[in-house]
């Protein structure tokens, strides 16, 4: 499966403008705007000088020819930048965003003053416009963003940290609003765990494609080593990861699911898969589909064992963020007697970005139940230390919501004498988090992400999606 490339992002660009304030400052911000912009590879949307004063948006009239150019880029447009060169029209920037009715996020951003120049030629007042601005986007039931600080100039660090901030918020946002799972096979009987709300994802935008698992088997078992589709996965397979004990037929095994699976996914269109893997693809088919999902996950579409499409879910969410893989966890253990620290496991189907010394394996424990010699292709490996962003997605069905849970720790290199796909995280309170984790319902599984982007999600999921949402 190849890796889906990220377009680059396009911004719609209102400049707010009053008529009593000095003409150049809107002059100025515009060229600046669009220089940074296109720095950080933003394509900025916004009107010419000739379309209207200056570019800027102040009128009513103005206002209609914004709107007009947002709605012709309505597929392009992942969100909307406000930036006030001065106290702007508030008015002007509320019904542009309700005339084009693009219904994505919107960022905020004032100039700041100069102590020395608050004089009637020179003042912004910017500080007051924003104030004023956002009081009437609350009034219009417009959702928006803000910057950390008040007022900030474009040139600022901060800014440009606010600035990719909020294009991560718009990445989730509008990916959570178009997201097609995969659901292959049935729930396993003994994970009510992962249950959830197909009726309330939909709601959100969020669809979920299902086919039992009898299909995926039974197309596997159709194809042969001999077929070129195989043949091309098993040397995509063995380039992923050393392959060390796992015996050839195992491999085409393996191989063979693997090109079913890929064949869902495409003619699906999907983004994501979740898949049954405790115990029937071990005792029917007679392996694991952990190297297939590290894969996919690798190259960015995300796959959850077990069906866990709210994992998968969460999965995806996090690489929108991020723009780097995640990975299924279980909040497996304890770590000795340190109160802030467990350990993160899994059988063996995390990204390879968090398995440096990756290799096809088994799966000891399932082994126990289903013989070992028929859960190749579990993966092995130890992550070592990273930034860490931790969160779960889940549908709360009898709320009749979607709730989540993000926060931000890191990974160790801490001692880790165990098998699988392991890892060690550090993460403040810890005890804290576990006793909202099992207070509130929320599954075994969480998902792991090598970022700092808890504020991103947080930021999406709450303020744009509508969710319930606990920052830890």
């Amino acid at each position: 499966m190849t890796k889906k490339e990220s377009a680059p992002i396009s911004l719609g660009v209102i400049i707010g403008n009053r008529d009593f304030f000095p003409d150049r400052l809107v002059a100025e911000s515009r060229v600046e705007i669009i220089d940074i912009l296109k720095k950080h590879h933003i394509n900025p949307i916004l009107l010419s000088t000739e379309d209207t004063k200056l570019g800027g948006v102040e009128t009513f009239q103005d206002a209609r020819k914004c709107a007009d150019l947002f709605r012709n880029h309505r597929d392009e447009i992942s969100g909307v930048l406000v930036v006030l060169p001065n106290f702007g029209d508030e008015r002007g920037v509320a019904e542009t965003l309700k005339l084009a009715g693009l219904n994505v996020p919107v960022l905020i951003h004032a100039y700041p003053d100069d102590l020395n120049k608050l004089d009637v030629a020179r003042r912004r007042d910017s500080w007051c416009g924003k104030i004023s601005v956002c009081n009437n986007l609350y009034q219009f039931g417009i959702k928006y963003s803000l910057t950390t600080q008040h007022v900030v100039r474009p040139t600022d660090a901060g800014f440009t940290q606010d600035l990719l901030n909020f294009i991560g918020v718009c990445r989730v946002v509008r990916g959570l609003r178009n997201v097609r799972i995969g659901a292959v096979g049935a729930r396993p009987g003994g994970f009510n765990t992962v249950r959830y709300s197909e009726k309330i994802l939909q709601r959100n935008g969020i669809s979920v494609v299902t086919i039992d698992l009898s299909e995926i088997l039974g197309n596997a078992d159709k194809l042969t080593k001999d077929d070129a589709s195989v043949k091309a996965r098993l040397e995509a397979i063995k380039a992923y990861a050393p392959t060390g004990r796992t015996p050839d037929d195992k491999l085409v095994q393996i191989a063979k699911l693997d090109v079913v699976l890929n064949d869902f996914v495409e003619q699906n269109s999907l983004d994501a898969t979740a898949i049954q893997c405790w115990t029937s693809i071990q005792q029917n088919y007679g392996c694991n589909v952990c190297t297939s999902m590290s894969m996919m996950s690798e190259n960015m579409l995300p796959s959850a064992c077990e069906v866990d499409v709210t994992g998968t879910l969460s999965m995806y969410a996090m690489q929108l963020a991020s723009g780097s893989p995640s990975a299924l966890v279980d909040w497996n253990n304890n770590y000795a007697d340190d109160e802030n620290k467990c350990v993160l496991f899994h059988c063996g189907n995390w990204a390879k970005s968090f398995l440096p010394d990756i290799e096809i394996s088994t799966a000891p424990i399932l082994g126990t139940t289903v013989g070992e010699e028929n859960t190749y292709g579990a993966l092995a490996g130890r992550t070592p230390a990273s930034p860490l962003t931790f969160g779960r997605i889940s549908t709360d069905d009898s709320k009749g919501i979607i709730k989540a849970y993000v926060g931000e720790g890191r990974l160790t290199d801490d001692a880790l004498n165990t098998f699988g796909n392991r890892a060690v995280a550090d993460i403040p309170n810890l005890q804290g988090l576990m006793q909202y984790v099992c207070r509130n319902g929320f599954e075994h599984h969480v998902v792991m992400n090598a970022s700092k982007t808890a504020g991103i999600l947080k930021e999406a999921f709450e303020n744009y999606m509508g969710w319930e949402v606990y920052e830890h």
